[in-house]
């Protein structure tokens, strides 16, 4: 239904227009008071990079924000992240993350994040308090935030916008008629447009100098017990199962890997799996594949026959020097006030 309203035709886009009109009318005012100082933002003594999107859904954002911790790191920064933390609840915020942290407490996506990158991770819905608490046990250079770039009460120096390369902006409406938390004229002032995949759009064209595009590619499987690691072709009677917010990207990727794919399951993002929910999917006679971020979740109850694929976010090396230069140009200017 939600697909169909957002990326296709349907009836009901016309009875949800008023309400989109008063969300929209809410996120102006509410960002116009930010901007004019009557709600306060708090700025972090260190640079804050916000990696968010106009649109509802993942686009894309954890990998890249993966990617981008790997590549500042590879440069000798010391990053950190914030997160909402999505999915998880925790008895204190903020939490730190650690070695013993489950996703019922931090949510799937920052425990994917802090595994594969081994930075330092908070969760709060407070951003601010999260960073703040980050910096009090950690000396760091940047910290990124994963989501946020409308949580306005966190001061920023960069933003990045992640796109969906194939949906793009769908029928470019606020919610709930369309799938826009801001309209597409609120890139202008962002600092980097990354596209998730090809894509035939305009984008390059209207900000050729901070438009780019990312690639999602996928790497071996891996046991979710053994850990050992194949190729995906070596799996065979597949039933893939996603627990994201665009399931069909999962599988379409799997199609065309040409993985010997026999079932598909689509659940709804941040999915809380149970052994008992996945023996019900899948029978002893198929192996069950899924994503990294499903794979976070079900650690502790896995099966011999479950498998995921870890996927890389590729991001052009302009893109990369581009927000280092943006990071000395922030420093620069702080070291000047």
């Amino acid at each position: 239904m939600i697909e169909k309203l957002w990326y296709g035709k349907n009836r009901l886009f016309w009875l949800l227009i008023p309400f989109s009109l008063l969300y929209g009318l809410i996120a102006f005012v509410r960002r116009f008071l930010y901007k004019i100082g009557i709600f306060k933002s708090w700025r972090s003594p260190v640079p804050i990079i916000i990696i968010g999107n106009l649109s509802v859904g993942g686009n894309g954002k954890t990998p890249l924000a993966i990617g981008l911790i790997e590549a500042l790191q590879a440069k000798g920064l010391k990053v950190g992240l914030v997160s909402r933390g999505y999915g998880g609840k925790a008895e204190n915020y903020p939490l730190i993350l650690d070695d013993t942290t489950t996703t019922d407490q931090a949510g799937d996506e920052p425990v994917l994040i802090y595994q594969r990158t081994h930075a330092p991770v908070a969760v709060s819905p407070n951003r601010g308090q999260a960073v703040k608490s980050l910096l009090k046990q950690n000396q760091l250079d940047v910290i990124l935030t994963d989501d946020g770039l409308q949580h306005y009460a966190l001061a920023r120096d960069i933003e990045i916008v992640v796109v969906d390369g194939k949906r793009l902006f769908g029928n470019g409406w606020w919610m709930p008629a369309g799938p826009m938390r801001e309209r597409q004229n609120r890139l202008k002032s962002v600092d980097l447009i990354i596209v998730n995949g090809d894509s035939i759009n305009n984008l390059t064209q209207q900000y050729p100098d901070k438009t780019y595009t990312m690639q999602l590619v996928p790497k071996y499987v891996i046991n979710l017990v053994t850990k050992e690691k194949k190729e995906l072709s070596s799996l065979s009677n597949i039933c893939a199962v996603a627990g994201i917010s665009n399931p069909k990207r999962f599988f379409d990727m799997l199609i065309n890997m040409k993985a010997d794919l026999n079932k598909t399951v689509a659940f709804a993002d941040h999915q809380k799996f149970t052994l008992s929910l996945l023996n019900n999917v899948v029978s002893r006679e198929q192996t069950l594949l899924m994503t990294e971020k499903d794979a976070v979740k079900c650690q502790q109850f896995a099966q011999p026959n479950w498998w995921y694929l870890p996927i890389d976010a590729v991001i052009p090396k302009p893109a990369i020097d581009q927000i280092c230069v943006l990071l000395d140009k922030t420093k620069s200017q702080r070291e000047k006030k």
